[in-house]
Parts: structure tokens; sequence; C-alpha cells
């Protein structure tokens, strides 16, 4: 299998930049040669003699209809490549790559330039989902005298909550906490929990499990029972739109309750509960558990389905 690396972003938002930088560092100057494919062409280029350096050898395909199998399997005859990095056209939708079956997708990373972003999430917001929803990695660049970088965080979290995301200046990697942005009182002995808090509250719980950790927390969520849980776990949570109305997600963590069997599918529900740290194998690991202290039957809120775009 060769190890593919796709950068993909819209124009001008520094994925030339990254892979240059890449290239030069030791960790990837490995023996070997690197095909690195141009999708698109930007205001920078490429230094030759980087690439001659590296063993990297550049091709360009412009258009999207000649992105096709057989035209990347022409290509990797052409130069054997030991690794494949893919610098992305942000126009076009990563969800329709397909690649060769010896081609493996070793990682995804999304660069955004953050003095544009807004435009591009406010016009471009299903295209921007795709862009971020299977990247491991999101860098956002030219973040200098930008105060609402939290609420660049929560957009991209909502969309990939596993996504590491990243803050650079000129001078380099930032750091942007959410904790100042919180809607509720994290120290309270029970944190209530609007549909704002919900939301907010579930993509800080990603970043930042060790802060809930023997927190109790309260809030109203919908029922819901995947197959294989045990009597005494459900899941209550709330649907919530991360961009447009087709791109739909359920935001819920496995609850513990010992009347979790008697419950409805579908109910709402006020549930109070304590949070816990365990591993579990609907997480792949360490994840919240809910243990519920207080379940009841309430009305269907007035809004049933979160909004991101209005948090």
């Amino acid at each position: 299998m060769i190890p593919v690396y796709m950068i993909n972003g819209f124009l001008e938002s520094g994925k030339t930049e990254f892979i240059s930088y890449t290239l030069a560092q030791p960790y990837f100057q490995s023996m070997g040669r690197t095909l690195l494919i141009l999708c698109e062409e930007g205001e920078n280029e490429y230094d030759e003699k980087l690439l001659k350096k590296t063993r990297t050898v550049l091709e360009l395909i412009e258009d999207e209809e000649d992105f096709t199998v057989e035209a990347l399997k022409y290509l990797e005859k052409k130069v054997n490549p030991d690794r494949i990095i893919i610098e992305f056209n942000g126009m076009w939708n990563p969800k329709n790559i397909q690649l060769p079956a010896d081609w493996k997708l070793e990682q995804q990373i999304t660069t955004i330039n953050a003095s544009t972003f807004p435009v591009y999430y406010t016009n471009m917001r299903s295209l921007v989902a795709e862009h971020v929803r299977n990247s491991e990695m999101i860098i956002f660049n030219r973040c200098d005298g930008i105060d609402d970088l939290a609420n660049y965080k929560r957009n991209v979290k909502a969309v990939n909550a596993a996504a590491e995301i990243i803050f650079e200046d000129k001078d380099g990697e930032i750091n942007v906490s959410l904790a100042e942005e919180l809607p509720f009182d994290i120290d309270a002995d029970v944190i209530e929990l609007d549909d704002t808090g919900y939301a907010i509250w579930y993509i800080d719980i990603m970043d930042n499990m060790e802060r809930y950790d023997g927190k109790t927390i309260e809030y109203i969520g919908n029922v819901i029972k995947p197959p294989n849980l045990p009597k005494d776990v459900f899941v209550p949570g709330r649907m919530a739109m991360t961009c447009c109305a087709d791109d739909m997600a359920f935001l819920g963590f496995i609850c513990k309750w010992k009347g979790a069997e008697h419950i409805p599918e579908r109910e709402w529900v006020k549930v109070t509960a304590t949070v816990h740290l365990e591993p579990q194998e609907a997480y792949q690991g360490l994840g919240p558990v809910l243990y519920a202290s207080e379940v009841r039957t309430v009305k269907e809120p007035k809004e049933p389905i979160i909004d991101f775009s209005k948090i």
C-alpha cells in the first residue's frame, strides 16, 4: 500500500506553504521518491531546489474530471513513488474522491485562512464541512488580530469533534481555549445546560474530558437506544444541524440508569447525571459515561434541533 497524505482547503489557505514546510523537515526526508499531485495553482509556487533535494516529483491535475483512478494509476506508474501528497483543489468536494485500491489515505489535513473563514463558512458551509469532516488535523493560519477564534473552533468541532485544531499567527502556534466562552458555571453543584450550553459542553468535553470528570450536569435530551447496549444504558442527546439542513448529527453520550429499559425510544427526558471517564468500546477508548440520578419525562423543546449557526 502506498501512503497518501491529502492536504485540502480553499485557494490561498496555506496549503503550499504547509507542504513545503513538511517536505523540508528531516523526519520526512526518508529514502525514496515522493509524488506531489497539485490540483490547483495559487500565488505561491514550489521551490525547484526543494523538490529536487527531497526527491519530489510534481504533477498537475487541473480539472476535476481528470482526477480519476486511471489518471492516478498512470502517475504512479510514471513516478514509482514511495509516498504521495495531494494538494487538493478547495472547490472540489473531497467526498467524491476515488483513489486506486493500493493507495492508502494515511492522513488528511485541512488548512484554513482565518481572515477569510467567515466568508467561506457563511457562503459555502457545506463545502467547508466536507473539507474538515474527515481531517485529523485542521490548521487555522493568519490568525493575527482575530478575536473570535473560539467561535471558529466551535464551528469546526461541530462537524468533526475528534479533529486536532491548531491556530497559528505570524510567530507560530497559539493556544485558543473555550474556557472563557462557556455559557454555564462549570463550578456549580449542578451544571444546568440549555440548548446552547449543551452544544458547547458537548464540544468542550471532547477536548477537555478531565475538566468534567465527577461533575454533575442537567439537560433535556431525546432518547435513542443503539442495539446491543445493556438494559440499563441509553443515550440521551440532541440532533444538531452542523452546517445545513442536509447535514445532521446526533450529539450524545452513554448514560447508565437502572430504569433505562422502561424509557421509550425517542422520548424527551430531563437528565441529571454525574460524568465519569471510563474506557468504552463505543468510544474506542476513554470517554464520558453519564451516571443518572434522575430521569424524568418532559415535553419536546420548542426548538428540538440545535442549530450551530446560531450559537
